[in-house]
């Protein structure tokens, strides 16, 4: 781009900003720390899904040493429902490091914030910019999206080569000042008006007169990206087992899909009631009845779980199996239950399932 057009850029884009910039928690106080949290919270997660987690966490856990210190119980329940559980789990460890390398200040420096786990270019260009005001890029799929639309681009946007090249147009983009404001104002435009599903709001945007693909009328074909792999799919059946207003649950292992976390037992392929019966009778407990659960999906990445559930009624309580057995409350309040089981989380406080 020309100078000229650059600095039209700059002061249209950031006019827009701030007389349309969305009211978010993170952005009324944005110390490190609270920049940080909000930055590792919205990875591949939606702004409004974010906010009350936000808000909950920053006040269970308002600083590097709390954060340090937390249990991972603890911090597990705080992150439940967010998802990709390793963010949180990073979060304890990346403390920990500030704590013992940076004598408990969150670094400003680049290179220093992607020593902290779960911490890559985008998310540490974002903490920096936002955080700190240093000269520093945060290019993620809104970004990505809005650019390639400007610049009418119809290379693969997935390529890390494409990405590298985007980086390094939007580092020529910014402003002498309100660096992170730039950053959070490109993002925005992707979340709001440049948006990924549907038809993006082109007679909204403060930048159409300087966008390529709009000019052209091709902007529903930009961005470009590589279809990607079919999700494997996998049959479970989940036992929501029950004794005495007893739940049994049990933790999953400590590597893998959801490591560490609480699940309700489960297994692999659909089973009928009758292979149920088999296959619980091992256990050597006496089943008092079996009542059929709604079926449930969860998408992963790159997995899909396609489940069908049973409510088990025992008549006693095997304390010698790999199951914890908890109230109904303490399910709710203390254990970390992921996303993927709720539908069957639900059910425990249904009176029709209870019966």
């Amino acid at each position: 781009m020309t100078q000229d057009r650059i600095k039209s850029f700059q002061n249209q884009l950031l006019n827009w900003y701030d007389k349309s910039a969305r009211t978010l928690p993170w952005r009324d106080f944005p110390t490190p720390y609270r920049v940080w949290i909000s930055e590792i919270m919205l990875q591949q997660t939606r702004v409004d899904t974010v906010k009350p987690y936000f808000e909950k966490f920053i006040q269970e856990v308002p600083d590097i040493e709390t954060l340090a210190n937390i249990s991972e119980d603890h911090l597990l329940k705080l992150w439940q429902g967010l998802g990709y559980y390793n963010r949180g789990l990073n979060l304890k460890k990346a403390a920990q490091l500030v704590l013992e390398k940076f004598n408990g200040e969150i670094p400003k420096n680049i290179d220093d914030l992607k020593k902290l786990p779960g911490i890559g270019d985008y998310s540490a260009g974002a903490i920096a910019s936002i955080a700190f005001g240093e000269r520093a890029t945060a290019v993620d799929g809104n970004v990505l999206r809005v650019m390639a639309r400007i610049t009418s681009n119809t290379r693969d946007v997935l390529e890390p080569k494409v990405k590298k090249f985007f980086k390094d147009e939007v580092f020529e983009l910014l402003p002498a000042k309100r660096v992170g404001d730039f950053n959070q104002a490109l993002m925005e435009l992707g979340a709001t008006i440049c948006i990924p599903n549907g038809k993006p709001h082109c007679k909204a945007c403060p930048m159409a007169n300087l966008c390529e693909a709009y000019q052209t009328g091709i902007e529903q074909n930009i961005p470009v990206k590589t279809p990607k792999n079919k999700r494997r799919v996998e049959k479970k059946t989940v036992f929501l087992m029950e004794c005495n207003d007893f739940i049994g649950i049990r933790r999953r292992k400590g590597e893998g899909l959801l490591p560490n976390l609480w699940e309700f037992p489960n297994e692999e392929d659909h089973l009928t009631i009758e292979e149920c019966e088999k296959y619980l009778k091992k256990w050597d407990m006496s089943i008092q009845k079996i009542q059929p659960l709604p079926k449930s999906k969860h998408i992963f990445t790159h997995i899909e779980w396609d489940m069908i559930g049973y409510h088990v009624f025992f008549n006693s309580i095997d304390d010698k199996l790999e199951i914890t057995w908890s109230t109904k409350n303490d399910i709710k309040e203390k254990f970390s239950i992921p996303s993927a089981f709720k539908t069957y989380l639900k059910l425990i406080s249904e009176k029709k399932y209870n019966q």
